[in-house]
């Protein structure tokens, strides 16, 4: 199994072996997130992901009092990544609203083509039922968060009906993660970019402000 470890001799025995090398902490959630990726939430127990951390379930729920708060937290981090590449497109295309739009939709185009395990969020959300367990929240808040930051780029754009807008891209998107998923390499997500264009420019010709 594939670790992720800081090279100490007892990384379970120290928070900080030294300042260039990873926590404990850090390392368990890296471990945890790419095992739930591969074995799903419910398909890897704790002991595996502690042992592919260089680390020991003492440590793990030491920092995390649960499996179930291991869940949020590495959700809670893939949300964080999800906002940093809002500030990486305000970055790239500084005061350009319009040229955001198209470059969300350049990235959100690799993503899905990259990565054919689809959205780590949308999965969690299938695999995690119950009402009542605590990652659904950070799930919800994290793709409501989405919505609204892709909204205002659309009303910064000019794009009168924004809100449709962006709503009607987001199912363009979480649909051709689930046709990459699911189809063959030259199925429906194909169309994904040239869609998200084409809709664009039509919300764009509909009226402007």
């Amino acid at each position: 199994m594939q670790k992720i470890s800081d090279h100490c001799d007892t990384p379970d025995k120290s928070e900080i072996c030294d300042e260039n090398r990873v926590r404990p902490r850090d390392r368990i959630i890296a471990s945890a997130i790419e095992l739930f990726r591969q074995h799903g939430y419910k398909g890897i127990g704790v002991d595996a992901i502690a042992e592919a951390a260089e680390s020991n379930k003492m440590t793990l729920y030491r920092h995390f009092g649960s499996k179930d708060d291991l869940v949020c937290e590495c959700l809670k981090q893939l949300s964080a990544r999800g906002k940093q590449a809002w500030d990486d497109l305000d970055k790239t295309y500084p005061n350009d609203p319009m040229g955001q739009l198209h470059g969300w939709v350049m990235e959100v185009v690799k993503r899905v083509f990259d990565d054919p395990r689809g959205c780590d969020l949308a999965n969690a959300a299938v695999e995690l039922k119950d009402a009542n367990h605590p990652a659904l929240k950070v799930i919800v808040d994290a793709k409501k968060d989405h919505r609204e930051r892709l909204g205002n780029l659309c009303r910064a754009a000019g794009i009168e009906q924004h809100e449709q807008l962006a709503n009607s891209l987001v199912l363009l998107v979480e649909g051709a993660r689930v046709c990459g998923q699911s189809d063959a390499s030259e199925g429906p997500q194909q169309q994904l970019k040239q869609t998200c264009e084409e809709m664009i420019a039509a919300f764009s010709r509909r009226g402007t402000h």
